[in-house]
């Protein structure tokens, strides 16, 4: 990413999806996360892996856009897995990346 504040255009883009989503996040934080990308808390917070701020847009769209709809649904059940299907038609391919080795 060329900004020099690459943790703030991920915020920003996060923020952004959320009006799309029409969701409210109470907050929206860049973290270390050596193991996950991402997570949401059941009281609004989501976070974000400072590493994710340094991949492909595509791949931080699915990563925004599926922790977000955390907010609405909190499994992956058959509307979490068909909104992420209307709204990042890859993501089954995206979500092979996603899944960190643990080796």
């Amino acid at each position: 990413m060329s900004s020099l504040y690459p943790d703030q255009q991920l915020r920003r883009r996060a923020m952004a999806w959320a009006l799309q989503l029409k969701v409210n996040p109470k907050r929206v934080d860049i973290a270390e996360m050596p193991k996950k990308w991402g997570s949401c808390t059941s009281d609004g917070v989501v976070t974000f892996a400072d590493e994710l701020a340094e991949t492909d847009k595509d791949f931080q769209d699915y990563v925004i856009v599926h922790e977000l709809l955390h907010l609405r649904y909190r499994t992956h059940g058959k509307r979490f897995h068909a909104m992420m299907s209307a709204l990042v038609p890859d993501w089954r391919e995206l979500e092979r990346k996603r899944l960190r080795s643990t080796e």
